[in-house]
């Protein structure tokens, strides 16, 4: 009888060991089936709160609930072996107080199986990460543009274009990291800055619109594989047009059905030999 060979995955730990190493690997993921397939090739699966936008339809990240990020989360976790699981805490759930943090990035890591939770801010969220760090909850941050911010921000625009903004942004991934997260999330944010916060802080950074020179690169899979056409980020490189292939595929089957091509009698079921009809 033999074994099945356990495939490891990737630990916090081995995260943040990538820092300066490397570059991570990471992606987002919302259902076990995207998830399968994306595992074996990244190192890091962002559940992100951007399944509202991409999923849902929602106009921002404000509408999503912690009980979709746990249903999603869970749902990622069950689809891979291999990648680090790490799920976005979502707005209202964590600002109030590193009470209400802690218990609910302690429900999310008990009833999705993941191996983080990550959170935006930057200085003002430094007591919350060490509170939730300090209690045995892995911690990723997230600073530059923060989509859960989009309305007190004005819009989605890139940060660091002053030396003020520059100086808020670097300030924050130190809080951050100084806070105690294992990684730090940059975004939207200008590619020199980004580089500078790199180099500040001992812990990794990573980039989504921000700088090649951070310790990785984060996108969202949707964005990657060209599923996703509401918009078009100016950061995304596409690697796939699959929306064209899947139109092309509904098209074929929509003229099969109503030409009675399909289905065809390899694709429906007969009777056993000697088999008589039920009357």
């Amino acid at each position: 009888m033999t074994t099945p060979v356990r495939i490891s995955r990737v630990t916090i730990p081995e995260i943040t060991a990538r820092k300066g190493g490397t570059p991570l690997v990471c992606l987002t993921a919302y259902a076990a089936p995207m998830a399968a397939l994306l595992d074996k090739h990244v190192d890091l699966l962002l559940v992100g709160d951007s399944l509202g936008m991409v999923l849902y339809g929602l106009d921002s990240t404000i509408g999503v609930t912690l009980e979709m990020m746990i249903a999603h989360g869970a749902a990622v976790v069950r689809g891979t072996q291999h990648a680090c699981v790490i799920v976005d805490l979502p707005f209202g759930s964590y600002q109030e107080s590193p009470e209400q943090a802690f218990r609910n990035a302690a429900r999310v890591m008990i009833e999705t199986g993941a191996s983080g939770v990550k959170l935006e801010g930057g200085s003002a969220m430094a007591p919350t990460i060490r509170f939730l760090v300090e209690r045995g909850i892995p911690v990723c941050g997230h600073v530059g543009l923060m989509p859960q911010s989009v309305h007190t921000a004005g819009g989605f625009r890139a940060t660091g274009r002053s030396e003020e903004d520059a100086a808020r942004v670097i300030a924050d991934a130190q809080a951050v990291a100084e806070a105690g997260a294992f990684a730090v999330v940059i975004e939207g944010t200008v590619a020199k800055v980004a580089e500078r916060a790199t180099e500040a802080i001992a812990v990794p950074t990573i980039g989504i619109g921000a700088s090649a020179a951070c310790d990785g690169q984060i996108l969202v899979t949707d964005d990657v594989l060209g599923l996703f056409g509401a918009f078009r980020p100016r950061f995304v490189r596409r690697y796939a047009e699959l929306s064209t292939t899947i139109g092309e595929a509904v098209a074929n089957y929509a003229a099969d059905v109503q030409a009675r091509r399909f289905p065809a009698p390899e694709h429906t079921f007969g009777m056993k030999s000697g088999a008589r009809s039920q009357q």
